[in-house]
């Protein structure tokens, strides 16, 4: 967008939707993995993925929140989360969360026999850091890591995405920030162009808001940019929210991640809504 945002002359600028060329596409790798590798590797098919965010966010000890992981993963969840807040406090060193989490992982895998995993925070304060980060978990055997990619950056995040590709692990994203740029309605960035922008980048998975939780979102708009994330080619829509017609060329797709507020009353209207792949 330039410089067109600072431009004194306009009180407010909203960019709603932007068309990607399928050249300038094919210059990008996109996900590391997308959504039919993720399920190969997690042998889980025809259904939603399940997951939940450890509560409280802040506060427990690397010990005491690995046994909420595992206690989790043993209950039936196939995923557990950090919050977006959870780094690597003084009460809860990044090192040490990794190795109670890689270690509820194991003993859940272990008693169901399924493949479990627990998004493992990497952002750092550098892209270096969250590379060591990003190693530490794959030495661990954890199948999964996250990533806060407005905070952390494009750039950042596609050298983490590569990361991931190489070396095997799932990418989760988390949008925390993007309130900040797309609430409000007459200037900013729709978050459908922040979406367009992250499949580039690369991400396996992406918050894409609820509908039906505490967290604001129309429908319709909000299945426009699922779309956007999954699908290889999506005609324009105005209804949804889609102004041009694109075409990812088979670039892999973003899984959606419906999170916020949301409780198992929730859960037949979030399978209407998102589908299998979510």
């Amino acid at each position: 967008v330039g410089n067109v945002f600072g431009f004194k002359a306009l009180r407010a600028l909203r960019l709603e939707d932007l068309r990607i060329p399928p050249a300038y596409v094919k210059t990008f790798s996109g996900p590391p993995h997308g959504i039919q590798v993720e399920r190969d590797k997690l042998n889980k098919y025809g259904r939603a993925l399940l997951g939940c965010t450890i509560k409280p966010k802040l506060g427990l000890s690397a010990k005491n929140y690995g046994r909420a992981v595992y206690e989790c993963l043993r209950g039936g969840l196939d995923f557990t989360k950090d919050d977006e807040n959870v780094n690597s406090q003084p009460f809860m060193r990044w090192r040490d969360r990794f190795l109670f989490v890689a270690e509820a992982i194991y003993k859940a895998q272990a008693e169901t026999g399924e493949i479990k995993g627990h998004y493992l925070n990497a952002t750092a304060a550098t892209a270096e850091e969250m590379l060591k980060r990003a190693q530490c978990a794959k030495e661990f055997g954890v199948p999964i890591i996250m990533h806060d990619y407005l905070t952390g950056g494009f750039t950042a995040n596609t050298s983490l995405s590569q990361y991931c590709r190489d070396h095997g692990l799932l990418l989760h994203i988390h949008r925390a920030m993007h309130a900040v740029i797309d609430r409000q309605r007459n200037h900013g960035i729709h978050f459908r162009v922040l979406a367009k922008a992250l499949r580039l980048s690369g991400g396996d998975h992406l918050h894409s808001g609820t509908v039906v939780g505490k967290l604001e979102g129309e429908r319709e708009v909000t299945l426009g940019f699922v779309d956007l994330m999954r699908d290889d080619y999506i005609e324009k829509d105005r209804s949804r929210g889609i102004y041009f017609t694109q075409d990812w060329v088979s670039l892999p797709g973003v899984m959606p991640v419906a999170s916020g507020g949301i409780h198992v009353w929730h859960m037949p209207a979030l399978v209407e809504i998102f589908g299998d792949d979510a």
